[in-house]
């Protein structure tokens, strides 16, 4: 069983940031206990701001293969590993886990930039038996995260891709991908390039709480309409949707986006595997302690009565009566707004690529 750290009741809210726990991950040895040393805190005294930290990473391989069978892309790329954004029900958090850290706020504050991510990138697209497939950017971590305008590790990415005509498909909650429309309109007009913008719900509120450090949801909206404009291939996730939180809201996404010019769409149903699962509770009870218990009735609901399916087929999409009425609102919301419509959704060519010159080698022809 994992560790985890022992808070009382629950663990502390921390302004600006998803987690209010910081739990050991399920592979460190020692677990720190926390106990009442009889000081109380006074009520109106604010949790102490845990502040981020990058540390430079010189990662050994960058392309990460998929054989997920219900995952839809082979290659992706994640150029940090943690997240600023602190989104409470984000799957990657038991990554951090690997790397003897929290999934809790530890994922959120203690991150890491992949600076070689660029030559490695290269040195990889320069081998003799590359396949060229679409790689996708925030398979796990967003790639726009706050603390890619200091580090550029995704720029960086972008800059070798765009050169070697290699396609790409990015998914972010950040309308800092704007910054790189110098790099995606001149691949959008080779068919290289799709950004699909998550956008988890309208409310700011709930998404203050939910998503902390990402973009604002109308800001999202406008990140959409800017790219559309652009000519940049766009389309919206609505990941994941919370039941009794956010599924309310699938609608008025979905036609948010289309009126901002998006031209696909997709959504999950949120996941809560390993560590996740207590961290996303404990928030519950901080944040929304009425609905605490009709969100997890409902998560067991579609999950065959546990907290957490892994199953592939399933693990996205949930199961029973609920899932099922989701997924039938999310097709007929996309019809009506012409959402995923197949003459608005170019393919990706992955025809034009060519290998990138390394040390200085030049072109045979």
């Amino acid at each position: 069983m994992p560790l985890k750290t022992v808070t009382g009741d629950h663990g502390a809210a921390h302004k600006g940031r998803g987690a209010t726990l910081n739990p050991e991950g399920r592979f460190e040895s020692l677990q720190r206990e926390v106990f009442d040393d009889g000081w109380q805190p006074h009520e109106d005294d604010e949790p102490g701001r845990p502040q981020t930290t990058v540390t430079p990473e010189h990662a050994k391989s960058i392309i990460t293969r998929n054989d997920s069978p219900d995952v839809p892309f082979t290659f992706s790329i994640n150029p940090y590993r943690g997240c600023e954004h602190g989104c409470i029900y984000c799957y990657a958090r038991p990554s951090h886990a690997y790397l003897e850290l929290s999934p809790g706020l530890d994922f959120e504050t203690r991150l890491f930039a992949k600076v070689n991510a660029a030559e490695l990138l290269r040195a990889e697209l320069s081998k003799p038996g590359y396949r060229c497939e679409s790689i996708t950017l925030g398979a796990n971590t967003d790639p726009y995260q706050p603390i890619e305008r200091d580090w550029q590790v995704t720029r960086q990415i972008l800059q070798v891709l765009a050169a070697c005509d290699h396609p790409v498909a990015i998914i972010t909650k950040n309308a800092l991908v704007e910054r790189d429309l110098d790099l995606l309109i001149p691949m959008a007009e080779k068919n290289l390039a799709q950004v699909y913008v998550s956008v988890t719900t309208l409310d700011h509120d709930i998404a203050r709480r939910m998503e902390p450090r990402a973009s604002a949801p109308r800001r999202r909206i406008e990140a959409i309409r800017n790219l559309a404009a652009a000519g940049v291939p766009t389309g919206v996730m609505v990941a994941p949707i919370v039941p009794f939180l956010t599924d309310d809201g699938l609608e008025g996404v979905l036609e948010a986006a289309a009126q901002a010019g998006a031209a696909r769409a997709g959504y999950t149903i949120m996941r809560l595997p390993w560590e996740l699962k207590d961290l996303f509770k404990d928030w519950l009870e901080h944040n929304y302690p009425l609905k605490a218990a009709h969100v997890m009735s409902r998560v067991r609901q579609m999950r065959g009565g546990k907290e957490n399916d892994p199953n592939f087929g399933t693990r996205h999409s949930g199961t029973g009566l609920i899932a099922e009425l989701i997924n039938k609102r999310f097709h007929n919301a996309c019809q009506r707004f012409g959402l995923n419509e197949e003459r608005r959704s170019p393919n990706i060519d992955a025809t034009r690529f060519r290998p990138p010159r390394v040390n200085g080698q030049m072109d045979l022809f």
